[in-house]
């Protein structure tokens, strides 16, 4: 499965896109404003409620942003590491390691984001958002990206599946490395050609029609979470 907006009857479907982008905005300033090891532990909370209301396993999203972990697992490892004995200092890595922690939380909500919001939506709150040509501009990359994204992710998909069923494997790292990124990049260039020709062919606009945006009843729940986490990051 990819990073992509799949219908699942989930209650997070249902609610405004205007609503679910605010929420994921004020829960990233809440994730910068509360480090401590007891905020962290309220906004896991907050998490799950999200991914709940998602239909979102956590387990996929870790999954999904496996990539990511090598960078947020070495920036604790680093700290703890001294030019001098006793050469490691675990305390010196608690501060890198709930940071670390911090943007894990915040890929979750913005995974729950994606997964819950179809594309148009995720743009027309955005250009509602910021108007003008800005928004538009903001607008169309959100939307390229959401799209184009998953295909690239697939390719590289597609190219090391390939490469492991010819013993890709047994080649050294550097190898592996070099044969996938140099075919990932073709191919990137590959359907960018394509994705231009197919935005002239369906006469591409900047300002198209974007579905109807409507907050009901169903918001107000998370309206009333955002709310609490925008009074907690000023407390």
């Amino acid at each position: 499965m990819t990073l992509v907006y799949r219908s699942s009857g989930a209650f997070a479907e249902r609610l405004d896109s205007r609503v679910k982008l605010l929420f994921q905005t004020i829960f990233a300033l809440v994730a910068l404003s509360h480090t401590t090891p007891l905020g962290l532990g309220v906004l896991t909370v907050v998490v799950a409620v999200v991914l709940l209301g998602a239909s979102t396993s956590p387990l996929w999203v870790l999954r999904e942003f496996r990539y990511v972990f090598p960078f947020l697992l070495g920036g604790p490892a680093f700290a703890a590491l001294t030019l001098g004995p006793p050469w490691v200092v675990p305390a010196d890595a608690v501060a890198p390691a709930l940071a670390s922690y911090r943007v894990v939380l915040v890929l979750c909500v913005s995974a729950a984001f994606v997964r819950t919001t179809p594309v148009r939506e995720s743009r027309a709150a955005i250009q509602w958002l910021l108007p003008g040509r800005v928004g538009q501009f903001l607008g169309m990359g959100v939307a390229f990206v959401f799209r184009f994204l998953p295909v690239l992710q697939s390719d590289l998909r597609a190219i090391r599946n390939a490469m492991a069923a010819r013993l890709g494997t047994e080649r050294s790292l550097a190898e592996r490395m070099e044969l996938v990124g140099s075919a990932g990049l073709a191919r990137a260039f590959d359907r960018a050609d394509t994705f231009s020709l197919a935005l002239r062919a369906r006469c591409f606009a900047w300002n198209p029609t974007l579905p109807r945006l409507a907050i009901s009843w169903r918001d107000l729940p998370a309206i009333l979470l955002t709310i609490s986490l925008l009074v907690w990051a000023f407390v």
